[in-house]
């Protein structure tokens, strides 16, 4: 059971990096520009992280196993329908399904990993299950090269189909029903509406501002209106029976600094491999599979960092080691920050790269234990939820925002390498800063991890 529930989890997570390694291919066939090739992305994490929320109620309310099943049957046939994309408006349609099905298949996922084991056993399968993050983000980036460089970019997402079908044949048999919860019938759904509104605002006005400025009213209109839907989701949460997000969870300094972290790591992250991605293949002239095997290392240093992570939160403290991680995530900017048309990739980009996601790796496991070993257990499920969607969410954003900077690398000539430079150097300053607000708001404590959920 819990292999195949880990099965479904992993292609949900392989399926934020394989398309990065793919996009300068899918752009080619697709006639996609700079605004359609980032929307491909963010999509995706978009829905993923704005309605896993409701997801998980829906989880509740319906039955953690149907629901699994309605999600991985949405993501199947979306992934379907990204492969045979024709245009950019099918694409972007399929990716917005796809995050759709994940937003309903990972919270149910998580629910049943949660109840169906006990003692020392639970605590195992969460671990199997946090491990699923850091090796789908490693493998996600080969699969992606190697798919692309072999039968093409569509087979990046044919490749979820037979997956797909297989485990929608093996969750009846191994998986055993839930009883749903009546007193979880009520669904925020404004909340949801709200929420992901309003996020998709803000990454459209983003976005808009690398065509038309900052000052355009393509861009501030979108960004006012993100505003607005923001303070109507806040005003909903406080009067709703049931809230999609108890914004009370803000209060709790741990939840908030978890959060925090979480969205700007995730946002850098991403970016990297959004913005290497192009620059590898669009300036350079790399092949999708030497692409994805330059950004295997830097995958794998995530996962360094986080297990040398694991090991310094509970020992010096959230507070060291997210800093210590933001500040050597800012050294690693450096180098990237200073590319040219001619700059080594295995001596300057890839080292650069390399560092900058180890530091990413400690801060994902500070952000995760600060926000779930710091609050009481049972407000763990609420900070989880929390910490899960600004973690899909910072994606969204990440990319959005590089993607403005480096708009005219991105747009323009083959071998253009105007703005990429710029776009790593912004990076380095969000990791600089997030380092400096680090040593004021993350506790100092050491958090008891032993019951903590953690995010994928």
């Amino acid at each position: 059971m819990l292999a195949v529930i880990c099965a479904a989890q992993f292609m949900l997570v392989l399926d934020v990096t394989v398309v990065n390694v793919a996009l300068p291919d899918m752009a080619a066939e697709l006639h996609l520009g700079r605004t359609a090739m980032t929307w491909a992305v963010t999509a995706y994490t978009l829905c993923f992280g704005g309605l896993m929320l409701l997801g998980g109620r829906l989880a509740d309310a319906l039955g953690a196993r149907r629901t699994l099943l309605a999600g991985l049957t949405v993501f199947t046939a979306a992934s379907l329908v990204s492969g045979l994309a024709g245009s950019a408006p099918v694409l972007l349609g399929g990716r917005v399904a796809q995050g759709l099905g994940a937003a309903l298949l990972s919270p149910a996922a998580l629910s049943l990993v949660t109840t169906s084991f006990h003692g020392a056993a639970r605590n195992r399968a969460l671990g199997v299950w946090a491990a699923i993050g850091g090796t789908g983000s490693a493998i996600g980036v080969l699969v992606g090269g190697a798919l692309t460089g072999g039968p093409g970019w569509s087979w990046v997402f044919y490749v979820n189909v037979p997956v797909g079908l297989a485990l929608l044949a093996a969750v009846p048999v191994l998986v055993p029903p839930r009883a749903p919860q009546p007193a979880a019938a009520r669904l925020d759904a404004p909340g949801a509406v709200l929420v992901t509104g309003g996020t998709g605002a803000l990454i459209y006005g983003l976005v808009e501002a690398g065509d038309g400025g900052w000052s355009a009213p393509a861009t501030l209109l979108p960004l006012i209106a993100a505003v607005v839907l923001y303070a109507g989701f806040a005003a909903v949460e406080r009067v709703a029976r049931e809230p999609l997000m108890d914004l009370r969870m803000f209060t709790r300094r741990p939840v908030l600094a978890g959060a925090f972290l979480m969205l700007i790591a995730t946002g850098l992250l991403i970016a990297f491999f959004f913005l290497g991605s192009v620059y590898l293949q669009h300036v350079r002239g790399f092949g999708a599979l030497r692409t994805g095997l330059v950004f295997l290392p830097v995958a794998v240093a995530v996962g360094a960092g986080a297990h040398l992570g694991a090991r310094l939160v509970t020992s010096v403290g959230s507070r060291a080691t997210a800093v210590g991680g933001m500040v050597i995530a800012t050294a690693g900017c450096v180098p990237p920050a200073r590319i040219g048309a001619d700059t080594s990739v295995y001596g300057v980009l890839l080292p650069g790269l390399a560092v900058a996601a180890f530091g990413l790796g400690a801060v994902f496991v500070t952000a995760t234990t600060t926000a779930l070993g710091m609050v009481a257990h049972e407000e763990a499920g609420l900070a989880s939820g929390v910490v899960n969607t600004f973690h899909e969410v910072g994606g969204s954003i990440g990319v959005a925002v590089v993607s403005t900077v480096a708009a005219a690398g991105i747009g323009g000539a083959p071998g253009t390498v105007t703005g990429f430079a710029d776009a790593f150097l912004v990076c380095a300053v969000a990791a600089g800063g997030c380092a400096a607000v680090s040593a004021v708001l993350v506790p100092r404590g050491k958090p008891e991890t032993g019951g903590a959920m953690p995010v994928h």
